[in-house]
């Protein structure tokens, strides 16, 4: 049975008709969908109205939301003391800079 455009997983309630749960996704194709006739789609996690839509099986996958959520857990960590009001690079980066701190930010980054 097809899925209709608003259609929620039970378990965390996140829509299922988006582009990341379809069987044409390619995150390395230029409008991340290998459909040549597709509608472009701005909000890959977003429900939607594209009719060439078409579930995968192999959408999901437990470990890449957990690296998921272990990366975002790591960016919250290491802006946790940020202050909100600071508006420009040098009112956030005053005397105080220490260089020690970006080797957490670099690491963030590193593959």
């Amino acid at each position: 049975m097809p899925l209709r455009r608003l259609d929620e997983c039970p378990e965390c309630l996140r829509e299922l008709h988006v582009c990341r749960m379809c069987l044409f996704y390619d995150a390395h194709h230029p409008k991340n969908c290998i459909e040549e006739e597709a509608p472009e789609i701005r909000e890959m996690e977003r429900a939607n109205f594209c009719d060439y839509f078409k579930p995968s099986p192999n959408a999901y996958t437990p470990e890449s939301l957990e690296a998921e959520q272990n990366a975002q857990k790591k960016l919250a960590k290491l802006f946790a003391g940020v202050d909100s009001e600071a508006t420009s690079t040098e009112q956030s980066i005053g005397p105080d800079y220490d260089k020690s701190n970006w080797t957490e930010v670099e690491d963030l980054f590193k593959k």
